[in-house]
């Protein structure tokens, strides 16, 4: 049994042929070229579609499951795209439209919903019930498991968790709020941090680490100057991580799921991330006296989340 999922961004349209062990076995890949018009893009959804097919040495018409994960507010029952800022698309009836040109049912959620329900099938959260992955990238994305179902609200618009606020009146976001934890712990976030340390400390070994051009700052450039002893680094990774904690341990007070895991470019830094948040949410656990408690760990499907999550969503909606 085959199925297929697509992962629509801002800048790649990315699909694969899942089996029934998660593996991807075949992928097709095109840029998004958004903001254009919804018919554009859908229409090289369906050819990065037939690529994974092809790819995989399937036939398209004996693909079982089709899905998709995009950005936005996303009505899956509908398979209505309600509103996405990063594709400039307002309802949008992506599910329909993918129907007419192939033929097929398309199982539409929110990227990072399908994400998570990955992780939730195939990856950190395997066997749990409740279930949050947490994707710290150029924002904080979220999605959030509930006794097995997606849960996204009442007007599939929740779990935004990166626009919870963390320092009211802090740093403005994207969004139009100030203090948003999305502003301090995305890459986003910790690149400007670096930045600003840089200029306070322009003997700092992270200078080294970038070339001598700030402009070349990564959500590395710290931990590995950190890693050779920079105190100044050292400040900025142990504030950064401090960010990420607080809203980890809001999350976990909220919904005390089996498990959260953190994904992400940063979230390859490992230990170096993951124990210093644990020791952290310790002390900020309203459930500290309770002898079960939340497992934090990295997420464990990086970029294949969402294509395998998307894949499976037929097993919630069908």
């Amino acid at each position: 049994m085959y199925r297929l999922g697509i992962d629509l961004g801002g800048t790649n349209i990315a699909a694969g042929v899942v089996d029934e062990n998660f593996k991807i076995i075949g992928t097709g890949k095109l840029k998004t070229n958004a903001p254009r018009p919804a018919e554009e893009i859908i229409d090289d959804m369906v050819k990065a579609a037939r690529l994974a097919a092809e790819d995989a040495g399937v036939r398209f018409e004996d693909i079982e499951c089709m899905g998709v994960g995009s950005p936005g507010a996303i009505n899956p029952e509908s398979g209505v795209v309600c509103f996405s800022n990063n594709l400039a698309f307002t309802d949008v009836p992506m599910g329909a439209m993918l129907k007419e040109r192939t033929g097929v049912d398309f199982y539409i959620e929110n990227d990072a919903n399908a994400a998570a329900y990955g992780e939730y099938i195939a990856g950190a959260g395997k066997g749990t019930r409740n279930f949050i992955a947490i994707t710290l990238g150029t924002g904080v994305g979220g999605g959030i498991i509930i006794d097995g179902k997606i849960y996204s609200g009442s007007n599939y618009a929740g779990a935004e968790l990166g626009h919870t606020v963390i320092n009211i009146n802090g740093e403005a976001c994207s969004c139009g709020r100030h203090g948003c934890w999305e502003a301090y712990a995305s890459a986003t976030a910790l690149i400007r941090q670096t930045k600003q340390a840089m200029i306070r400390y322009p003997k700092s070994l992270m200078w080294q680490e970038c070339g001598g051009d700030i402009n070349a700052v990564s959500g590395r450039t710290a931990f590995d100057a950190m890693r050779k002893n920079d105190e100044a680094a050292a400040d900025v990774v142990k504030q950064y991580i401090r960010y990420v904690a607080v809203g980890i341990s809001n999350n976990i007070n909220i919904f005390q799921p089996d498990v959260i895991c953190i994904g992400g470019g940063i979230s390859k830094e490992g230990d170096a991330l993951i124990k210093p948040i644990k020791e952290f949410v310790e002390g900020e656990n309203f459930a500290r006296n309770v002898k079960k408690h939340t497992e934090i760990c990295t997420a464990a499907l990086g970029n294949d989340a969402g294509i395998i999550g998307a894949a499976y969503l037929c097993d919630l909606y069908k």
